[in-house]
């Protein structure tokens, strides 16, 4: 294998503005919109669909850039959702894209609005839900398009969720039971509007989750006549399987299942609800067909792009009423994300563009799955990304930790990963366990295990590449976001001998004042925390000892702490006692704060100057 490393990718390539991203059709079919820079922000632009090359913009966002929006089904409402600067107290925007007026429909001080439904049926109307009479509730209002109208329709009883049918009626909601399991309560269609759920008199009980299901299973959607359901269930099985059911008699029909992997996503018919696909994350994505038409769809997209040579993961976005028109991302791991134009009627793919052209002037790596055996005998799957054009024998190594950490690495185009490998380090991610995606057994395998079982599988991981030679144990970073954060936090203090520097983005220190703090908006989530973390009730001395902070003094190896100011997740407060210990002791660490941030990193300035410092403090104590 050559020994020549790949050109330098800037910093500007990977964590600046994307040219184009989430493209979508307008629901009658004319528009084609989508998110690209408008002097130096993320905001929404509209062409025709026939000429993506007359487009212009049609919001003017000045902050951290537009991230998530939507036309309604009057064809002529876009909305979008913004907060201030990071704070997740998002409020709901309106702009006519007829008259060009902008308007703010939740001009409320510190109240979050939730997008609950809104569909073709019902084409003047908005479901969002509010706390802006209880912080840690939303109720459901629907929002009336032209007037502007907001009306409560249904109070928040104690649900985590709403379940709401194709006809915007409110259902019933699921609630969180004291041991972190859940109840979900839901009516038949002419049920109350406004349910009382775990109070009485409205929708009644329909389902128990045990603790152990209760990631695992819920209910995703309404067929359009209100009479079924679907719902993904882990109750009886290891893995999240999709089911089909009849409300009234509760008949269960089993539609798609694999006796490892739980179902990541079900493709729904536009028109009928009905499930279509389901799909299974696992190295690579596999779909399972219960429509043979979107089947024979996707395997026209799928024979496109085989003729251009492309191989990549499939997302697709049907918005279009008339079914005719469908956007198609393709991620191929080693390269910018692709979108296209799949016209359902002749069965052609035309390109749109790439989130990021600049992108394909470089030579990009591609995550490749590995999995070893932990020392317990667990079974542990993760990717590595290795330098391209390098040999992989004794390569200095990120560990790069996911967030959540109920959630896990996919194959995907990630940027972190591709810094990493381009730069000479392996990017090694692991979805150690507690990982969603490989079954509750697994997952549940996580319970209790911060900083222990979770923590030994990304030793074990380590371990397992340096035993085969591709990894020199002597030059080993860890870093992460959020969980990943604690992780590394984790790693420097509890084997500071394994890790030669740590990198901690929005990370707890403290277990204990993390499970104190947080917005009003998690406090539905703390039985689920306490059950799956620890209860500082019962638990305290176990919490206090996984907390990176009670061994602060242990640590010996340099650690560099990054924050948002306005996070309600992982709290400022977090970074700085871990900041004030590493300075009382004497040890070496580096503190970034950044005032207009929340929980990560989402305007590019901030994104580029943390990358920048990360490269610079990998490159001092890695090379």
């Amino acid at each position: 294998m050559t020994t020549e490393a790949a050109e330098p990718i800037p910093h500007s390539v990977l964590f600046g503005n994307p040219s184009y991203l989430v493209p979508e059709i307008s629901p009658d079919g004319t528009r084609l919109l989508y998110l690209a820079p408008d002097d130096g922000v993320l905001n929404v632009w509209t062409a025709p669909v026939d000429r993506p090359d007359e487009a212009t913009v049609v919001t003017h966002d000045r902050g951290r850039g537009i991230r998530t929006y939507g036309l309604c089904h009057d064809d002529r409402t876009l909305f979008y959702l913004r907060d201030d600067n990071g704070d997740e107290s998002r409020r709901l925007y309106l702009v006519d894209l007829v008259s060009g007026e902008e308007r703010c429909a939740t001009p409320f001080d510190g109240v979050q609005a939730r997008v609950l439904a809104h569909n073709r049926w019902h084409p003047a109307t908005v479901l969002i839900g509010l706390n802006k009479d209880r912080p840690a509730l939303h109720d459901v209002y629907s929002l009336d398009l032209p007037t502007g109208r907001l009306t409560k329709v249904a109070e928040n009883p104690g649900y985590l969720s709403w379940i709401i049918d194709t006809d915007l009626r409110v259902r019933g909601g699921t609630t969180m039971k004291p041991d972190g399991g859940t109840t979900v309560f839901l009516g038949p269609p002419d049920a109350p509007d406004a349910p009382d759920g775990p109070d009485g008199g409205g929708a009644p009980p329909w389902l128990d989750v045990p603790y152990e299901d209760a990631m695992g299973t819920r209910v995703i959607g309404f067929a359009r006549d209100g009479a079924t359901c679907y719902l993904l269930s882990s109750i009886g099985a290891n893995s999240s399987r999709l089911f089909e059911v009849e409300i009234a008699t509760g008949t269960r029909t089993l539609l798609a299942e694999d006796p490892v992997h739980d179902v990541r996503q079900v493709e729904l018919d536009p028109v009928t609800r009905r499930p279509q696909a389901a799909l299974f994350a696992k190295d690579r994505d596999e779909w399972v067909f219960l429509d043979e038409d979107f089947g024979k769809d996707l395997g026209r997209i799928r024979g496109e792009l085989a003729l251009l040579e492309i191989d990549g993961e499939i997302h697709l976005d049907r918005t279009d009423r008339s079914g005719r028109l469908w956007t198609v991302s393709v991620v191929t791991g080693a390269g910018p994300v692709l979108y296209y134009l799949y016209d359902r009627a002749d069965g052609s793919l035309r390109h749109l563009f790439s989130h990021q052209p600049e992108l394909e002037r470089y030579r990009l790596a591609r995550m490749e799955p590995f999995a070893f055996s932990a020392r317990d005998g667990v079974t542990v799957h993760g990717y590595v990304t290795w330098p391209p054009g390098v040999e992989r024998r004794g390569l200095p190594a990120v560990v790069n930790v996911h967030g959540g950490p109920w959630a896990r690495h996919t194959f995907a185009f990630d940027e972190e990963a591709q810094l990493i490998a381009n730069r000479g380090y392996a990017c090694v991610q692991v979805n150690f366990r507690g990982s969603t995606g490989y079954g509750k057994h697994f997952r549940n395998l996580g319970a209790k295990q911060w900083g222990a079982a979770m923590q030994t599988d990304l030793l074990d991981a380590l371990g397992h590449l340096v035993a085969d030679g591709s990894v020199d144990p002597s030059r080993v970073a860890i870093m992460g976001c959020s969980y990943g954060g604690y992780a590394a936090l984790v790693g420097a203090a509890f084997t500071p001998d394994v890790f030669t520097c740590a990198i901690a983005l929005c990370a707890p220190s403290n277990l204990l004042t993390m499970l104190a703090a947080g917005a009003p908006t998690r406090t539905p989530l703390q039985a689920f925390m306490h059950a799956n973390v620890g209860d500082p009730e019962t638990e305290r001395d176990m919490l206090w000892e996984r907390s990176p902070l009670s061994r602060a003094a242990d640590i010996r190896i340099p650690v560099l702490v990054v924050q948002g100011a306005n996070d309600v997740r992982v709290p400022r407060a977090e970074a700085e006692q871990i900041v004030a210990a590493l300075a009382a002791n004497g040890l070496a660490h580096e503190y970034l704060l950044f005032p207009d941030e929340g929980h990560g990193l989402a305007r590019p300035g901030n994104r580029q100057t943390y990358y920048a410092a990360v490269e610079r403090f990998l490159a001092a104590h890695l090379a």
